[in-house]
């Protein structure tokens, strides 16, 4: 394979068209399987690249979707990456390659349009899940109050003070609280940024994503606190084995996006 040829593929093997079709192959595996991109390099590692660190296969810089070097601020979070590439087999699979998904992101999504990506994010904050509380059965209300109050005052403290009610009838959040929200997570960087984006996605709270970016929370303890409800409700009514494959998968990634938070120093 030419040089040229493993630039172009590792810029697509991220390509979100292709993982797209990797989930539905998962999710309906009766279709028509695609295949994934050969490892075509013996060794992928870290080196220093225009004031941050890139990952190298066999000596060339890899690629992200848009073919901007695949370069990250800190040595640990290069080392990170390179480990992933380097766990790869026979083939290439980049759903087991979460921490270079993110660096992905971070260059090519959140850096060219980081105000919009703010905006996402302070938009999340403006229906938080833990403004949102059950009105029924008592100890559900109260699991979520021991648990939900401590956070919303963690965030008061940081000047963004949320309305809570009872019920799913939307309430208008403070426009200062917001604006307070959206300067805290403007002061930083693109990376840190992806992986708030992605905790926030993940546990469906503003709030919790940010406890994890900040380091208020650990990722195990957002998951739990995100998914109470979840785990009352199986609690009630038993088992579910689909859910709970689909929480571990939530979880995993959740696990990982704090790791990449926590490579960043």
């Amino acid at each position: 394979m030419t040089d040229d040829n493993n630039d172009e593929t590792t810029a697509a093997i991220f390509d979100l068209a292709r993982n797209r079709a990797l989930d539905e192959q998962v999710a309906h595996p009766g279709r028509e399987k695609r295949k994934l991109p050969k490892r075509f390099y013996r060794k992928a590692e870290a080196g220093p690249h225009e004031g941050g660190f890139a990952i190298l296969l066999d000596g060339r810089i890899v690629r992200t979707p848009s073919k901007q070097p695949l370069a990250v601020p800190v040595p640990a979070l290069a080392e990170a990456l390179a480990a992933e590439w380097d766990a790869q087999q026979d083939e290439i699979d980049p759903r087991s390659m979460r921490l270079t998904k993110l660096a992905n992101t971070a260059i090519d999504l959140v850096a060219p349009r980081r105000d919009q990506v703010i905006a996402e994010i302070v938009n999340f904050a403006g229906t938080d899940l833990l403004c949102y509380r059950a009105e029924a059965p008592d100890a559900l209300v109260e699991r979520q109050t021991a648990l939900w109050d401590p956070l919303l005052g963690w965030a008061a403290e940081q000047g963004v003070s949320f309305t809570v009610t009872s019920g799913l009838m939307h309430v208008p959040q403070p426009q200062g609280s917001l604006d307070a929200y959206g300067r805290t997570v403007a002061a930083l960087d693109p990376f840190r940024i992806a992986g708030l984006h992605n905790a926030v996605t993940l546990t469906g709270s503003a709030i919790l994503g940010l406890a994890v970016a900040l380091g208020r929370l650990t990722p195990e303890e957002a998951f739990d606190i995100a998914h109470l409800d979840e785990h009352w409700q199986m609690e009630i009514s038993g088992r579910d084995e689909e859910e709970e494959a689909r929480l571990a998968a939530r979880r995993a990634e959740l696990l990982e996006t704090g790791r990449f938070i926590a490579l960043l120093g």
